[in-house]
Formats: C-alpha cells, sequence, structure tokens
C-alpha cells in the first residue's frame, strides 16, 4: 500500500479552504469603461505626437488606459468625443476622420485631397497639431486675457477655448468671448461652447507653439 505523506494532505487541505473562502470580484475587470476627465476606451492609443511630426504606430493598450492632463490627453480626448478615436469615419455632415475636420479646415492648413487623408492617421495627427496651433495664434490675445477667468458660471482655461475652437471655430468663440458669453454658438449636433469649455478645461496645452502659418 502508497504510504500517504500526512504533512502534505494538511497542507493541500488548508489551501484549499483558504481559496473557497475567496470571495472575487470580476465585475471590477469588465472590459467596458466610460471616457471622462481621466479615462480613454480605444481601440488604439498613440504615443505623444510632437512638433516636430514624429509618430508611432498605434498599439493595443490595456483595458484601461489612465491619460496626463497634457497635450497628448487632450487630443485624444477630443478625439474620443468627436468619433471614438477612429481615424475613417465620416459623419453624416461630411466631417472626416478622428478629429472631424471640414473640408475648408482642411484646405486651410494645406489639406485637398480629403480621401488621402481619411486613409492616412500620420497626416491627420499632423492637421490636428497644425489646426490647434493656428487657433491659438488666433485666439492668442482672448488666451491671455480670459484664460484662468470665470464667465457666465463657466471657468475659462487655454485648452478649454483651443477646444471650442475646434468646435465651432476660432472666429464664432472670439465673439463669444468678447460678449462676455452673450453670443452664444453650437455645432450641427446641438453642442455648445459652453459644453467645450467645461469639459476640457483641465488640460495643459502649453507644448503648443501658436502660428498664423501653421500646415500639416
Amino acid at each position: 500500500m502508497r504510504k500517504i505523506n500526512t504533512k502534505r494532505v494538511i497542507i493541500l487541505t488548508l489551501v484549499g479552504s483558504i481559496l473557497t473562502s475567496c470571495k472575487i470580484n470580476f465585475n471590477q475587470y469588465s472590459s467596458k469603461t466610460n471616457l471622462n476627465a481621466t479615462r480613454y476606451e480605444s481601440q488604439i492609443t498613440l504615443a505623444p505626437f510632437s512638433a516636430q511630426n514624429q509618430y508611432s504606430k498605434p498599439t493595443m493598450p490595456s483595458n484601461m488606459v489612465f491619460l496626463e492632463k497634457d497635450y497628448t490627453g487632450f487630443k485624444e480626448a477630443l478625439a474620443f468625443k468627436e468619433s471614438q478615436g477612429r481615424y475613417g469615419v465620416v459623419n453624416k455632415f461630411g466631417y472626416l476622420g478622428k478629429y472631424q475636420f471640414g473640408k475648408g479646415t482642411l484646405e486651410l492648413i494645406g489639406i485637398r485631397n480629403p480621401q488621402d487623408f481619411l486613409s492616412d492617421p500620420v497626416l491627420q495627427e499632423r492637421a490636428f497639431y497644425a489646426n490647434l496651433s493656428r487657433n491659438k495664434w488666433i485666439l492668442r490675445r482672448e488666451i491671455k486675457r480670459y484664460s484662468n477667468t470665470w464667465m457666465r458660471g463657466t471657468y475659462v482655461t487655454e485648452s478649454g477655448i483651443l477646444a471650442a475652437a475646434h468646435l465651432v471655430g476660432p472666429g464664432a468663440v472670439k465673439k463669444y468671448l468678447r460678449s462676455y458669453g452673450t453670443n452664444t454658438f453650437e455645432d450641427a449636433f446641438g453642442t455648445t461652447v459652453v459644453d467645450y469649455l467645461k469639459k476640457f478645461k483641465s488640460f495643459d496645452v502649453s507644448v503648443v507653439e501658436g502660428n498664423r502659418k501653421a500646415r500639416a
């Protein structure tokens, strides 16, 4: 008869009891997450894109990605709001790509072929920086005057101003700020300047340099 190792049996029994008594809540490992000020859910995530047009290929992220409050966090949060971060999207109003550009805006930064734009993630990232840079130059006086002030119950910041300019254009944002919020604007879906001022108020976009002649 095979001799039973009593000590081993006791140890295995204790381990089994401990594992049985442990209650693991797998709900916290859900594959679904919500976007808020610091979280971004997407199929891909991009490495930081610099003013020198450096680019890294998309990589598969972990289930939940925590964004810093920097330029990368700003552009990815804005992209999620615009298109859920998808490069090939064209909405029913004809706005294109990850950041939902209009054809007129693309022409201002040197892009004249929408199909090439849609199929080129690198170009889309360059376009976003170029447009942001151009808007920052156009709104440089408003950014200096109104950043870190309250307007009709809304806290105004540089990143909020630039996000709102992406939504409705720098001219509309300039009119809104100079009228102290009496001239309000919204996009075709009803999203307002105030919505973007609030949602994107907390990012540091100081790395972006204002440039009147910015091109992608």
